[in-house]
């Protein structure tokens, strides 16, 4: 397909109307390509905390739109010559492909001081609202339209389309944070959450070399993070105890060096202090939505700790999380973060079980 040519592919699509009402699959069809724009198949959709959020309302959303970011896709037509994200290889119909949640413009304020997730002129797939010249953004539709300068890179061989989808959003902001919090090696490291995020960055963190320890509330998460790299795990409320003596018992009494905050939740905020040495470096991720006060400006300059906040990633953080996923990261049992799969015409099924928490994901594919 070139710029220009006639839209001629029929095509299905999830379009969400706003919480309380139905997810409705749509026939429709893709427009012409303008130029740079890439057409992909999608084959796999995992749904994340997200998308769950808007769908029970606990989330703004622009609507009508299509929901589902964390996607993978065949490439199944371009306009024009279009080239992978930090690479001159040419992009080819058949590549099995993802791609960056984010398009920025690459000139704006934020863009050129290393933040292109923060541009001013920000594109997000699977939170746009569905309007000519962002049709098809989000995951759960059959096709996804990439505009011209999204982020694209393609899927390893041997890795599969489940483990593999979610890099778009927990892997690579899993990335984000571990680059944002620096050297890892030899450092205690507090993981807060075990959900998919808190998984990979405790996997991530042991392979750099970190001695994991996970706070969780949830007893088969913890479970779970002991074979995601983690050298122990514990309930911060209950265990409490145990927690600070295993922080505190691996560092002569000090505590972590490094802490990641995942769960979104205030009381893991307000635990912070009392895990974290003195000089420590805190990397908030989770608390997307407000909770309040947590962290006492007092604490902070007396204990001098670092905080940093990641909202999203940069398109280097994709690169490396497929990086990850496809080499060191094989050794950990991400094939068991999709707990279910459903086709697109199951769609509310699929959201209702991902609401019961019983999987980390769960996979939307079309027919």
């Amino acid at each position: 397909m070139s710029a220009g040519s006639p839209a001629a592919i029929a095509t299905r699509a999830v379009v969400f109307e706003g919480p309380a009402r139905p997810l409705e699959l749509r026939e429709t069809s893709v427009r012409a390509l303008a130029d740079g724009e890439v057409l992909v198949r999608i084959r796999c959709c995992t749904l994340c905390r997200n998308d769950l959020n808007a769908w029970r309302g606990e989330r703004a959303a622009a609507v009508p739109t299509i929901l589902g970011h964390e996607i993978l896709g065949e490439v199944e037509a371009t306009a024009g010559q279009v080239r992978y994200w930090d690479s001159e290889r040419e992009i080819r119909v058949g590549d099995r492909v993802t791609w960056s949640l984010t398009v920025s413009c690459e000139r704006c304020f934020f863009c050129e001081r290393g933040m292109p997730q923060k541009c001013e002129r920000l594109f997000k797939y699977g939170h746009e609202i569905e309007v000519a010249g962002s049709e098809l953004s989000g995951g759960l539709a059959d096709h996804c339209l990439l505009r011209q300068g999204t982020a694209i890179v393609p899927v390893p061989e041997g890795l599969s389309d489940a483990v593999a989808a979610p890099a778009s959003c927990a892997t690579a902001t899993a990335a984000a944070a571990l680059r944002t919090a620096g050297d890892l090696s030899g450092q205690v490291v507090l993981v807060q959450g075990a959900g998919l995020l808190g998984l990979t960055a405790s996997a991530w963190a042991s392979k750099r070399g970190a001695r994991v320890v996970v706070a969780e509330p949830d007893r088969l998460r913890r479970e779970r993070s002991l074979r995601f790299g983690a050298v122990a795990a514990f309930d911060p409320e209950r265990e409490r105890g145990k927690l600070e003596h295993e922080l505190t018992s691996a560092t002569d009494g000090r505590g972590a060096d490094v802490g990641f905050e995942l769960t979104g939740q205030r009381a893991a905020v307000e635990q912070a202090p009392f895990l974290l040495r003195t000089g420590a470096t805190y990397v908030l991720v989770g608390a997307v939505n407000p909770t309040g006060p947590c962290l006492e400006p007092e604490t902070i300059v007396r204990r001098m700790l670092t905080v940093r906040g990641v909202h999203d990633y940069a398109p280097e953080d994709l690169g490396a999380a497929l990086e990850f996923l496809g080499g060191e990261g094989s050794e950990f049992p991400f094939a068991e973060a999709v707990g279910a799969e459903f086709p697109l015409q199951r769609v509310e099924e699929a959201f209702r079980f991902a609401s019961q928490r019983t999987a980390l994901r769960v996979a939307v594919r079309p027919d």
